[in-house]
């Protein structure tokens, strides 16, 4: 897993708060077994139409956003179902971070355990970056996982909260099998004390 420790990137802002997993990949492509190519469909049913055309009007089909990595949205972002896939998803179209006031909890867990970054900030924190990220041209922040801060160049600085565990992880790259490995020595040391049983 790929460390987070900070990441300055553009913005693009998502006004919509409730934001669920359905709609972030909807249902019909979750049959993939890969935890690639999902972001073809991140938000299918907002950026194209019935007809499969892109709405011109969805904000990532606008060029000022194109690249965008941070994602600013409002509160509640990633409720709904459990799946995994919205992570992936969000990932896979090349997002590294989501901010917004307040995520499912299954979201922001399925976040930290694919090195992805979930950042809680306050309502009118929210608001701020939205506002500067429609009125400013190639608008960038920086999101500092080691000073729990993000901000940019206008201004803004803002502290986020984080648990100190999710952000040990985060930092380091870790997964549960990175964690798990860790402790490798100990686990080879074990099973030489302890050799398979043969069965027959």
């Amino acid at each position: 897993m790929k460390p987070f420790t900070a990441h300055r990137g553009r913005v693009a802002p998502l006004d919509r708060v409730n934001v669920d997993t359905d709609q972030i990949i909807p249902k019909q492509f979750l049959k993939r077994i890969e935890k690639t190519g999902f972001g073809q469909f991140l938000f299918y049913d907002w950026r194209f139409g019935a007809d499969g055309k892109k709405n011109p009007n969805f904000v990532l089909h606008e060029p000022r956003y194109e690249g965008a990595s941070i994602l600013v949205a409002g509160k509640n972002f990633g409720c709904g179902s459990s799946r995994e896939h919205a992570v992936w998803a969000l990932a896979d179209f090349g997002f590294r971070a989501v901010i917004a006031s307040s995520f499912a909890d299954i979201f922001a867990n399925n976040s930290a355990k694919n090195g992805f970054l979930a950042v809680r900030l306050n309502e009118n924190e929210i608001v701020q970056l939205i506002e500067r990220a429609r009125e400013t041209a190639d608008y960038h922040i920086t999101i500092d996982l080691e000073r729990c801060e993000v901000r940019d160049d206008q201004g803004f600085r803002a502290n986020f909260p984080i648990d100190d565990f999710v952000r040990h992880c985060l930092l380091h790259g870790l997964d549960d099998i990175g964690l798990t490995l860790q402790h490798e020595a100990e686990i080879a040391a074990y099973e030489a004390r302890h050799p398979a049983v043969e069965r027959g």
